[in-house]
């Protein structure tokens, strides 16, 4: 807690404790985010079992999950204590071994990996939950910014720093952003899980960073424009999400463009010529230089490397959207990283391989966008 690492020249964090006159963000603050994160996965479960299932039901997602693998001891043990994958020596193995032919041990194979995956029912709950959030959050964020000065003009972001007020809305905005944030570390290990699995782990990490670290140096007029900004792509991303899962296709589609357009302009465009902008020139112009600035201007740097990325594996979707007519199977989000593809026959059996989808049409579409974390993402 050096103050000459943390705040800038001649400010101490005795200058910056809650009176009554002023209240300050104080780091004790943040402890408050733990039994909040609590307390939104709580109102998450309640939210998918009674309101999101009954809507899936309604818009009839479909509800059972793939068809189950007959019981067999000895292929449940090579699965559970081997490997998922047989390979060719190891099928005809087996074959010989059960007497069974070497295609019918790779459909119980395939079977038997399915069981494992979500239903579409449940991913279409996960979605609903998480589009109902952004859209609360981020219509709380815009009706909060659109009265403040620094949405017009962020060189306010920085006019009379760090002794700028904490007022109630914003310190209530800050702490169900951050305890989102924690609720989403710790239920990603529970969640559908997804190709970008370590990628969206370190998106949350860098988030819950950015957040806790903006709000002890009271950067938290710059991080408001951070917060609005990122939700508006995720809003779309689970909507087009939750239409693909209904199998409304055209709508889905539609969404995906949508989200990859909101996505491409607000990360790649917005958030570097406003938000890095302010952050790397105007906030320098208008305190100097300290160590604690260039830790947050690396954080908002790597978010920009992420936005990059993902930006990337949107426009390929999006390319293909336009050239084939239909989203296909996207290299990133909600595509489970158990396997997706049917085992290769035996060259010597078959002169092909059959590769299927988790449990939608053969492209996997809209069903394979990028969040959030859309996150997109994201934040």
């Amino acid at each position: 807690w050096n103050e000459r690492f943390w705040l800038p020249h001649n400010v101490t964090w005795a200058d910056l404790q809650s009176t009554e006159e002023a209240a300050f963000p104080q780091a004790e603050d943040l402890y408050l985010a733990f039994p909040l994160a609590f307390c939104i996965f709580m109102i998450r479960l309640v939210f998918e079992r009674f309101i999101a299932k009954p809507c899936a039901l309604g818009l009839k997602v479909q509800a059972n999950g793939p068809q189950k693998a007959q019981p067999n001891a000895i292929l449940e043990k090579v699965f559970t204590a081997i490997t998922k994958h047989p390979d060719e020596k190891r099928l005809e193995g087996l074959s010989k071994q059960l007497d069974w032919d070497v295609r019918s041990i790779q459909r119980w194979f395939r079977q038997r990996r399915n069981q494992e995956k979500p239903s579409t029912l449940r991913k279409f709950c996960e979605s609903m939950w998480r589009f109902t959030f952004y859209l609360y959050i981020f219509t709380y964020g815009v009706r909060f910014l659109k009265k403040m000065p620094w949405l017009w003009n962020t060189r306010q972001c920085w006019s009379g720093y760090p002794y700028q007020p904490l007022m109630p809305d914003l310190h209530y905005y800050y702490i169900v952003e951050l305890s989102f944030y924690w609720s989403l570390m710790f239920s990603q290990f529970i969640d559908v899980k997804r190709k970008d699995f370590g990628i969206m782990f370190t998106h949350h990490i860098v988030t819950v960073t950015l957040i806790t670290f903006s709000y002890v140096t009271n950067l938290t007029r710059v991080g408001t424009l951070i917060l609005c900004l990122h939700d508006a792509a995720d809003i779309v991303l689970e909507a087009a999400k939750m239409a693909n899962y209904c199998k409304c296709q055209k709508l889905s589609d539609l969404l995906f463009l949508t989200f990859a357009v909101v996505f491409i302009v607000s990360r790649l465009g917005i958030y570097p010529l406003w938000i890095l902008n302010t952050t790397l020139f105007e906030l320098y112009e208008a305190l100097g230089s300290f160590p604690a600035l260039w830790v947050f201007n690396v954080l908002l740097m790597v978010l920009q490397i992420l936005h990059c990325f993902w930006s990337y594996l949107i426009i390929k979707a999006a390319y293909r959207a336009i050239s084939k007519g239909k989203v296909a199977k996207d290299a990133r989000s909600d595509v489970e990283s158990s396997s997706d593809e049917e085992e290769t026959v035996p060259r010597s059996k078959a002169s092909h391989s059959t590769v299927t989808t988790n449990g939608t049409s053969g492209a996997n579409g809209t069903n394979g966008y990028l969040t959030g974390a859309t996150s997109s993402e994201e934040h």
